[in-house]
């Protein structure tokens, strides 16, 4: 049984998900969670990054989404309406995921090593949720970008002379 294209984003997001809490189990399993604002500071270097790359990905994404309605209603191949569910898929992926991108900026920029009178299981929750966002975020975009990857095919197929492909 074969799966349909459009799932193929949903068990690439579902790997991800996967393969971010085994990588969480992990770093429990080396890490206690006394050492949970060591785990903080590690985790914005690269989350910081990883949130600008990913909110950038995502505008960029949308706006070719747009160009691409566009130069689908200019074509002369008919698309369906699977191309067009596909389009505001794609749309509503990389909305969350801008979304998600800037919130996980803003809770970056909390000073976490200036909060020394803080009970420990704030830091450990903060962590948490730091790491279950990066983790969300990186299954959205294998959805999207696996998503994006579908439609162009639609693309090709639908404008391409049989012959060529």
């Amino acid at each position: 049984m074969a799966i349909k294209t459009r799932n193929w984003a949903w068990v690439g997001a579902a790997a991800t998900l996967l393969l971010s809490g085994g990588a969480f189990y992990a770093v429990g399993q080396v890490y206690s969670d006394a050492k949970a604002i060591d785990l903080i500071n590690q985790l914005a270097q690269a989350g910081l990054y990883f949130g600008s790359a990913m909110a950038t990905a995502s505008a960029t994404t949308l706006a070719l989404m747009l160009t691409l309605i566009g130069m689908a209603r200019r074509a002369e191949a008919d698309f369906g309406n699977s191309f067009y569910r596909n389009v505001y898929r794609i749309s509503r992926l990389a909305t969350a995921t801008l979304l998600g991108s800037v919130v996980l900026l803003l809770l970056l920029t909390l000073p976490v090593g200036e909060f020394e009178g803080l009970d420990t299981m704030w830091f450990i929750w903060l962590y948490r949720v730091l790491f279950a966002l990066i983790g969300v975020l990186s299954a959205l975009l294998v959805a999207t970008v696996l998503l994006v990857f579908t439609t162009v095919r639609d693309v090709i197929v639908n404008i391409t002379p049989e012959d060529v492909i």
